[in-house]
């Protein structure tokens, strides 16, 4: 087991929904989160934090919108990205 898995394995139960919404969802907003999970704003925020410290998920600007962020599941090693990196966009998508 990994350590990233040993630490998602300690946060509360709202973090691991967050992270379960994520991961089934892509990349949301705060907004699209707490419609998605039915937890408070304040709940999520918290989660989102905590995910954060984890480094399990990552925030980056939500183009649509620069007001709001976009909460997107950090890639699980960086070999993934870089087997992804020679595969074509086609195959990406499927």
């Amino acid at each position: 087991m990994s350590s990233t898995d040993e630490t998602v394995q300690e946060l509360p139960p709202s973090a691991k929904l967050v992270l379960k919404v994520l991961e089934y969802n892509g990349g949301l907003t705060q907004k699209q989160i707490v419609e998605n999970s039915r937890l408070s704003q304040r709940t999520v925020r918290d989660a989102l934090d905590r995910l954060q410290d984890a480094d399990v998920v990552e925030k980056d600007i939500y183009i649509p919108d620069a007001r709001q962020n976009l909460y997107r599941l950090k890639l699980g090693d960086e070999e993934t990205a870089e087997d992804d990196a020679d595969k074509p966009v086609e195959a990406l998508l499927d």
